[in-house]
């Protein structure tokens, strides 16, 4: 497993989301995602949107994914 394949798993399962995906060792993995899908959702439901576009895939091929979950507007308030 490789960060760019979850990458581009996570933005066609979630359409218009962005991700920045990293892990070097092919099985612990980092990702923050930006989704309009997120508005209005607590962090766990984030987490499942997530989660759902990487199907079996999450406790297999990928051991462990670390997420950061924002909204656009929650990103453009970070910087």
């Amino acid at each position: 497993m490789d960060s760019a394949r979850i990458q581009a798993m996570i933005e066609n399962g979630l359409p218009g989301a962005t991700a920045e995906v990293s892990g070097a060792d092919g099985v612990h993995f980092e990702a923050t995602v930006v989704a309009s899908q997120f508005a209005g959702k607590l962090p766990l439901a984030r987490h499942r949107l997530v989660y759902a576009t990487l199907g079996d895939l999450m406790g297999g091929a990928i051991h462990a994914l670390a997420l950061k979950t924002m909204t656009p507007e929650e990103a453009g308030n970070r910087e």
